[in-house]
């Protein structure tokens, strides 16, 4: 698969957009050429220059440097929410196929209701009665988004769950544990692994959303989606501001989505390669056999 999977090209630029935003969350405080809190009242609203690449905002702080240092919350903040969701929804997304009709009805009807819930008021919820801060924030959205995780799961399960390799070993004596272990997550796994790029994304734009709004975050931490707030609000005195940390979402997001699609194309390719009419052959031959 992952041969299949670089002859992409939009594959192989996602990974190299993806391989530097990882670059600036790990390393992006210590490549920031200033302090990212340091105030500065001489260089309110400066424009570009070599001391300042992309100006000051409306407190003199280096724009540059909390472009750089923001990066590690704005990733950690949507990978924890995915993190969130992936457990909250494969895990029972498997249970629900195997675990009998009541924990079955049960899942279904608690996903369908997290599916009603409002992504933004619900994490106003959160954050209120658990503070106002950013892993209890993408908490909230990870519990929102894991239906996304659990419907994968589930129906990846089901069309493994009922095929002749499954029914064998069953009865051979194999137990549910092992069944799943050796060959459903084997068949789920490419399906989660697709969800996840593009649940990623997701979560990049709503932890952008919230900081942008201020929910999550407790100034002056920078954020991706707090710098674009602070841009927006100081736009005629630099109509520019907001272009960067808009650039470093919307290529970031991109990246993620092209990765989940060339995932996608790249899983499915032995499937569309199949032709449609090979069970006739199978059962003439069969029938050949029995005469």
């Amino acid at each position: 698969m992952t041969a299949t999977f670089l002859r992409y090209r939009s594959a192989r630029v996602a990974l190299m957009v993806l391989a530097a935003v990882a670059i600036l969350a790990i390393f992006g405080p210590l490549l920031a050429p200033q302090d990212p809190l340091a105030q500065n009242s001489a260089q309110i609203l400066k424009g570009t220059s070599a001391e300042h690449w992309l100006g000051t905002d409306a407190l003199g702080r280096d724009v540059f440097s909390r472009l750089l240092a923001g990066s590690t919350v704005s990733v950690l903040a949507a990978l924890e929410a995915v993190a969130v969701g992936l457990v909250l929804g494969v895990v029972p997304g498997l249970f629900s196929v195997y675990f009998g009709r009541s924990f079955e009805w049960l899942s279904l009807r608690f996903m369908d209701a997290l599916i009603t819930l409002p992504f933004l008021v619900f994490a106003i919820a959160m954050t209120a009665l658990l503070g106002n801060g950013l892993v209890q924030a993408m908490f909230a959205v990870g519990i929102l988004i894991a239906p996304g995780f659990y419907r994968v799961a589930r129906a990846s399960a089901l069309n493994v769950a009922n095929s002749q390799y499954v029914e064998a070993a069953r009865l051979f004596g194999a137990s549910t544990r092992w069944v799943v272990a050796r060959h459903v997550l084997r068949k789920v796994l490419p399906a989660v692994a697709v969800t996840t790029a593009s649940m990623t994304g997701v979560s990049l734009v709503i932890v952008s959303s919230l900081t942008f709004l201020g929910i999550g975050i407790v100034p002056p931490e920078p954020t991706w989606g707090g710098l674009l707030a602070t841009d927006l609000q100081n736009l005629y005195q630099r109509p520019y501001g907001p272009l960067a940390p808009a650039a470093v979402i919307i290529a970031t997001v991109w990246a993620l989505n092209a990765l989940s699609d060339a995932l996608r194309d790249a899983t499915g390719q032995p499937a569309r390669q199949a032709p449609a009419a090979s069970p006739a052959p199978r059962r003439k031959a069969v029938t050949q056999h029995a005469n």
